[in-house]
């Protein structure tokens, strides 16, 4: 129903900027997109036709007739102590200072250090396991 809505009313304002851009000469701005020069393939009549309906939606008309629910605040985010987790991940590490240093870099980026000291990696998602190292080497401990 909604979207019949749409469809309509985007129609229709459609076919208003078709006939009162058929009256007058309007001179090109000289700001156009070549994005809008592709879209309507040079067509004078469509590039007009288009700049007319960003136009409305510019100037909040459409805005006022179609009230879209607002998107749901993301939760909070809980900043995690990485110094102290991943402390506790390196351990048992044979070169402490560089799994702490790339653990630290990997907890900054992914918020998440896999629990334990060794494997568990793919508990903290994709962004944790395919991190890789210069030399296409695992980057995250």
């Amino acid at each position: 129903m909604a979207s019949k809505l749409v469809f309509v009313l985007i129609f229709s304002l459609f076919l208003v900027s078709q006939v009162s851009s058929d009256s007058k000469k309007v001179e090109e701005p000289s700001h156009v997109s070549q994005a809008l020069h592709v879209f309507s393939r040079g067509d004078g009549k469509l590039m007009r036709a288009v700049q007319d309906i960003s136009k409305y939606f510019k100037d909040g008309l459409v805005s006022q007739v179609l009230t879209l629910a607002p998107a749901s605040a993301p939760n909070p985010s809980h900043g995690i102590n990485c110094g102290g987790l991943c402390k506790k991940r390196c351990s048992l590490h044979s070169r402490q200072n560089t799994c702490l240093r790339a653990c630290g870099t990997c907890c900054a980026r992914c918020k998440c250090v896999p629990p334990g000291t060794f494997g568990n990696r793919e508990m903290c998602g994709t962004c944790y396991t395919n991190m890789t190292t210069h030399g296409n080497r695992s980057k995250c401990p």
